[in-house]
């Protein structure tokens, strides 16, 4: 097995069916053998029923919400989703990317075939990042440094040998935010690279599933203290800088993005229709 795609879900089956059908045509053009893994944190929106039906995916169900037997169910941390995937991967990369995103054709060939080119030549590479940008929003893609200049992975291809060596994610330390960036840090810090690559582009919807991208949102302060006490050592540039963009531009002539476009403008027209609802109940 040479690739493993991970990627975690809640109540996102539109875009996770998008999401799918982009790494399968992506998958299919590549001649090297691959196998997706989707973890799911107990989606009531028909997800697991959909998901559980795809016989070209690994499913792992691990229910994060709501009640059990009368108890209330333990909120997991995002690190301790994408673990399971990672652990059960078996290929000699593992990709990373969200079910929110979209696959540029051609990002994950030329992503492996940087890879393997790199390795070939001696050097110690644990992860390679792909550009990415939301959709519609950014016309330019980019990818991140974080603290210590060093770059990070959003989306794209870690060495698995690199993850098993890094005991994978910091599912403790961290909620949801900043774990990413504190996993590149760690390969780093483990004496592995972090390159880009140069030709692998991913298009991230940045709009999906608003709701629980709030209920995160009230653990970022948090996560942002732990990652700066955790990183204190690389924070020669202040303690309020923890990384900048690079951005570079690329045309998709396939323009993968407008798969998104009708979930797009019906995501606008719910916003706008709350806020008049809002706007009459107050004035009521």
């Amino acid at each position: 097995m040479k690739v493993s795609v991970v990627l975690g879900t809640y109540n996102r089956l539109p875009f996770l069916k998008h999401c799918i059908s982009t790494l399968r045509a992506e998958l299919s053009s590549c001649d090297f053998e691959s196998e997706i893994i989707v973890i799911d944190g107990g989606s009531s929106d028909g997800t697991i029923k959909w998901l559980t039906a795809q016989k070209d995916v690994v499913s792992i169900i691990q229910h994060n919400r709501g009640k059990w037997k009368g108890k209330e169910i333990k909120r997991r941390s995002w690190g301790y989703f994408m673990n399971l995937g990672f652990k059960s991967a078996q290929g000699k990369y593992v990709c990373m990317i969200s079910d929110d995103c979209l696959v540029v054709p051609g990002a994950l060939k030329n992503g492996f075939d940087f890879f393997e080119k790199k390795l070939s030549e001696g050097r110690q590479v644990g992860a390679v990042p792909f550009y990415w940008r939301n959709w519609p929003i950014q016309k330019e893609y980019m990818i991140c440094y974080a603290i210590g200049d060093k770059l990070h992975l959003n989306h794209g291809l870690f060495l698995n040998e690199a993850l098993k060596a890094v005991n994978y994610i910091d599912e403790d330390t961290f909620h949801f935010y900043y774990a990413d960036s504190d996993l590149s840090l760690k390969i780093w810090d483990a004496g592995y690279e972090c390159l880009e690559s140069p030709t692998s582009f991913i298009e991230h919807y940045a709009d999906a599933n608003t709701e629980v991208r709030r209920s995160n949102n009230q653990k970022e302060k948090e996560d942002l203290q732990n990652y700066k006490e955790k990183w204190n050592k690389l924070m020669t540039r202040g303690p309020d800088y923890i990384g900048h963009w690079k951005y570079k531009e690329f045309i998709d002539e396939d323009k993968t993005g407008e798969l998104l476009r009708n979930q797009f403008y019906l995501d606008r027209f719910k916003k706008a229709y709350r806020k008049v609802f809002r706007f009459f109940s107050f004035i009521s």
